[in-house]
């Protein structure tokens, strides 16, 4: 199978981040990676590979060399989450005959492109089942939900400009049912066990399909940023690395990364830490180490758009299937700078693949992404990339099918080559 086939294959069954997760721990342990715990201690062995996971929804991923000859390590970090909708407890309203599902943004979604097609619902639920309470995933496979639109006769604004009001517009409704209809125990017919609690979010039912005159564009929901995650990962797997190399994967990055399990908590700090502990490592060594490792911090980049040339900067040229993007921001919601952006066009030079460079209109506020919240707690040098996309957090989105063998390529290469850096300086070798 070859990358392109292989990620089309992974975003077809990822419904939700936790569906994202159990897709990447599926690739780990087909690689032979071993699961640790955070609940128990750290015990490693050289020339192994290991995983561990957070909440269900983040999963950092290692391998340690056989020989460690520089304590330094290699970060590539990616998000699992996409802007969606969530259903809320309790959540049955009804008008007439018809029964719909309450639920609230989660992220900055495009809301119109949610409406008029078929959704249904995916996550995880707490059943309890002989006492004990465990989590069941679930992706309803039927077209269950539906949000519509209001027709432009009683809408005369909707091409000139309208204002959608979450409370009352994006509720979608879910079929004309009995009274006595319970969206718990609709759950629970579907897990055979009473449900006590869920994290259940909307997904768009429209499967990830190549477009194009010569078929060379990638359409699917979730791109941002699954594209990366998964590109990311199929290259750390086929890397064989001579230091000490992480993939991480956090959730929560589309409504700022605040949360266990995001970029900004202790899981990445913690788990470098227990790392350097196990493998012997005193803490005057591991913050050595840190001071010359590196982050490469992935996240979707904004293309060009071609009917609205005007909203990107005037001398950025970013296209689909141009290679990788380096993203900068002079206000740091991008981490790339000299230094970083340096040791990311040396590795793309290497590895053959082409890249681009992306900053912001300047009158225009852009987006940010989780590599400077991560430095707060692992401060490293650290660039922002991404595969270059259009329709940004819209329920499908677009990116050039080609960019997915550049992101494969640069990991691999991130991740197979040793950084040297002292202080402002670096060699790649």
């Amino acid at each position: 199978m070859n990358y392109k086939e292989q990620l089309i294959s992974m975003l077809e069954t990822s419904y939700s981040p936790f569906h994202a997760v159990k897709n990447i721990v599926s690739s780990l342990k087909d690689a032979g990676f071993e699961e640790l715990r955070e609940s128990s201690e750290f015990s490693l062995q050289k020339g192994h590979s290991y995983y561990v996971v957070r909440n269900g929804t983040a999963v950092i991923a290692f391998k340690v060399p056989s020989v460690i000859d520089n304590p330094m390590c290699k970060i590539a970090a990616v998000h699992t989450d996409s802007p969606t909708f969530k259903i809320k407890p309790n959540p049955i309203k009804r008008f007439k005959n018809i029964v719909s599902l309450n639920c609230e943004p989660y992220g900055g979604g495009i809301y119109y492109s949610f409406f008029d097609k078929p959704l249904s619902l995916a996550g995880r639920v707490f059943v309890k089942k002989d006492g004990k309470v465990s989590p069941e995933l679930i992706a309803i496979d039927k077209d269950l939900l539906y949000i519509p639109s209001v027709c432009i006769h009683m809408n005369r604004q909707c091409n000139s400009g309208y204002e959608f009001n979450a409370a009352r517009d994006t509720i979608p409704m879910m079929g004309s049912l009995p009274a006595d209809f319970s969206f718990n125990a609709y759950l629970s017919s579907l897990v055979g066990g009473e449900v006590v609690s869920y994290d259940l979010f909307i997904y768009n039912r429209q499967k990830p399909t190549v477009v194009g005159f010569n078929g060379e564009y990638l359409s699917s929901p979730r791109l941002d940023d699954l594209s990366a995650d998964y590109t990311v990962l199929m290259g750390f797997i086929e890397s064989n690395p001579k230091e000490l190399s992480l993939f991480a994967a956090f959730d929560n990055e589309e409504v700022g990364s605040l949360t266990k399990q995001g970029a900004n908590s202790d899981f990445m700090k913690h788990t470098i830490g227990r790392i350097y502990n196990a493998l012997g490592f005193s803490k005057e060594e591991r913050f050595a180490a840190l001071s010359k490792s590196f982050l490469l911090s992935v996240d979707n980049a904004h293309a060009n758009h071609p009917n609205r040339p005007d909203l990107s900067d005037s001398t950025t040229d970013v296209r689909l299937n141009g290679g990788i993007v380096l993203k900068y921001n002079a206000n740091q919601t991008y981490t790339s700078d000299g230094l970083s952006s340096s040791i990311v066009k040396e590795l793309c030079s290497s590895a053959g693949v082409k890249f681009q460079e992306y900053t912001n209109r300047s009158d225009l506020r852009g987006g940010g992404t989780l590599g400077n919240i991560s430095n707060a707690e692992v401060s490293l040098t650290a660039a922002d990339v991404g595969i270059a996309q259009l329709a940004m957090h819209s329920a499908n989105e677009i990116m050039g099918i080609d960019d997915t063998d550049a992101m494969v390529a640069l990991s691999r290469e991130l991740y197979n080559r040793t950084i040297d850096i002292e202080g402002e300086s670096f060699s790649i070798k």
